[in-house]
């Protein structure tokens, strides 16, 4: 998805676009021999959540107070099914903080809290990557963030994975001279199929000479994914040169979640890719099944009266007896929720007010990241 106060990524229409490239065969696989470590799917149970508290430190107290609510919102859904682990900027702020969760009667029985400087609210994109070994250990991956492709100093979120792993002495694993990737980038099924945008993970700016083939070796070691659907994407349209988890999820292993055609063209999706998108196979080379959500059916409008165009729903957040879902005050957020709530039947569908956080170019799934038990 697309981020942040660059002011010149907030236009309406381009948010979650991927970038051009050559078109390739969805039935590309890799050894499962090379595999070393396997990623948990999100819907996998979890320990807990990671949150970055937004602050005023690099945006400004306006910046911050526009979120505060929605965090607050998370915090307490989230609380109520795992444990929640907030970053907090400094002890300043978490003080702040909880002076916010006691004023919204959220209990602190399942919160925790980190202080770290951080840079912004992205924990999917800069935080940790929890993977297992062989053994079933739990282990930290620490890919590296460049701010997508050195758009943004975003130094100190870059070294969140390493605090985290210091703090909660879970081993890591160094990844960031051998790749740079985003959380938000790539899906995974839990069945061993990986879906991604070619035009953030192969781009020169993160990854200068990288082929598609030294790509999929390095998941397939660190993921333990060993099939690839690959979207070209069109690089540039937003800060994220068009992450996956904006506009096409993996629902679960059979089942994949996106848009209409029209509304994929809204996102500015490639003609090329719906269609890539469409015939994706998984593992055995069964299709998926699809179900699709539309986008708002109005453009949305933040809480301080900025109309940032209309807004997806796919970008949702699977907790362990919650799914929080982007809401943005319009009539399809009814119609998305019931649909997301069929797909989890053992859990309870939960709208989280994303207006003014969609104005800075994400929604839920963009600033949680999950630890698997």
């Amino acid at each position: 998805m697309q981020k942040k106060k660059i002011t010149l990524l907030l236009l309406p229409a381009f948010l979650f676009s991927c970038s051009q490239g050559e078109l390739t065969d969805n039935s590309n696989t890799t050894s499962p021999d090379a595999i070393v470590y396997k990623m948990p799917e999100e819907s996998a149970p979890h320990e807990g959540t990671w949150l970055q508290w937004p602050h005023q430190y690099q945006y400004g107290i306006t910046y911050r107070n526009r979120l505060d609510a929605t965090w607050v919102a998370m915090t307490k859904e989230l609380a109520q099914s795992e444990k929640v682990h907030l970053i907090a900027y400094d002890g300043t702020e978490k003080e702040r903080i909880i002076g916010l969760l006691n004023n919204a009667g959220v209990p602190l029985t399942n919160i925790s809290f980190k202080l770290y400087p951080t840079d912004d609210v992205w924990v999917r994109d800069n935080g940790p990557i929890y993977v297992k070994d062989k053994n079933g250990q739990l282990l930290i991956q620490d890919w590296g963030f460049n701010g997508w492709g050195n758009k943004a100093d975003y130094s100190n979120c870059n070294t969140i994975p390493s605090k985290i792993a210091t703090d909660t002495n879970i081993p890591k694993i160094n990844l960031n001279s051998v790749m740079i990737n985003e959380g938000g980038s790539v899906e995974i099924d839990g069945n061993g199929v990986l879906m991604a945008c070619k035009s953030s993970i192969l781009n020169n700016n993160r990854n200068p000479g990288m082929t598609q083939q030294q790509a999929e070796a390095i998941f397939t070691k660190n993921l333990g994914v060993t099939k690839f659907i690959w979207l070209n994407g069109r690089a540039g349209r937003d800060i994220t040169d068009m992450h996956i988890d904006g506009f096409a999820r993996f629902a679960n292993s059979s089942t994949i979640i996106t848009m209409n055609p029209n509304d994929l063209a809204y996102w500015e999706v490639p003609d090329s890719d719906i269609d890539k998108l469409y015939m994706a196979k998984g593992k055995n080379d069964t299709p998926y099944q699809f179900v699709k959500v539309p986008l708002t059916r109005n453009e949305v409008v933040t809480t301080y009266g900025k109309n940032v165009g209309r807004a997806s729903y796919i970008n949702y957040y699977i907790a362990n007896n919650r799914v929080l879902v982007p809401n943005y005050n319009d009539p399809n957020d009814v119609v998305a929720n019931q649909i997301i709530q069929q797909l989890y039947p053992d859990k309870t569908v939960v709208g989280i007010d994303c207006r003014n956080l969609f104005a800075n170019g994400g929604m839920v799934h963009c600033v949680t990241q999950q630890q698997p038990q």
